[in-house]
């Protein structure tokens, strides 16, 4: 059923390369209405993904684009204003993975997560936002570091008294193997 669906889809495209992914997706979309084809969400995706690769010039992948008025824009969380078909909106874009990025704030950050974001993060990538819902707050505690105990190690002599021990039970054997391998 996939294969089809994409056998399907590359006839109907054709051949054509398209630096723009939002102009594919489009595309895509277009033509599977065109055939009459209905692939699940995941299907579409796979297939996507198959045929796309990652450019870094090139434009970025709208996600979603909010209504006028609805939304206003707040690049911090990654709400830009955009100009789309010469009218003004807000759109969201899809996050690039090899570019995500994970801040340990303190949780006493003066100014909080904004402010940390906006003083450590936006003055060396300007087009970075913040995810709230993975924002996650709280303690991280080292139990390593606070309760274990490491275990009490042999001192120097009682290690050459146990080699030592160990070289007469074998009858010097272990001497004389040793003695052609020294540096």
């Amino acid at each position: 059923m996939l294969l089809d669906v994409a056998n399907q889809l590359r006839k109907a495209l054709g051949d054509d390369l398209f630096e723009d992914h939002n102009v594919f997706l489009e595309k895509v979309e277009v033509t599977l209405k065109k055939v009459d084809l209905k692939p699940s969400a995941a299907e579409l995706k796979l297939i996507v993904n198959a045929v796309s690769w990652r450019m870094e010039d090139a434009p970025r992948v709208i996600k979603k684009i909010h209504k006028p008025g609805k939304t206003q824009p707040d690049p911090l969380r990654g709400l830009f204003e955009a100009k789309l078909d010469g009218k003004t909106c807000v759109v969201e874009y899809e996050p690039d993975s090899e570019l995500r990025d994970y801040e340990q704030i303190p949780l006493l950050e003066d100014g909080g997560i904004e402010a940390f974001i906006r003083r450590e993060v936006l003055p060396y990538t300007p087009d970075a936002w913040l995810v709230e819902a993975d924002t996650k707050i709280g303690y991280e505690v080292s139990f390593t570091r606070h309760f274990y105990q490491p275990p009490q190690l042999r001192t120097l002599a009682e290690i050459s008294a146990d080699i030592l021990a160990l070289e007469q039970e074998d009858g010097g054997l272990l001497h004389e193997i040793t003695k052609g391998a020294t540096p």
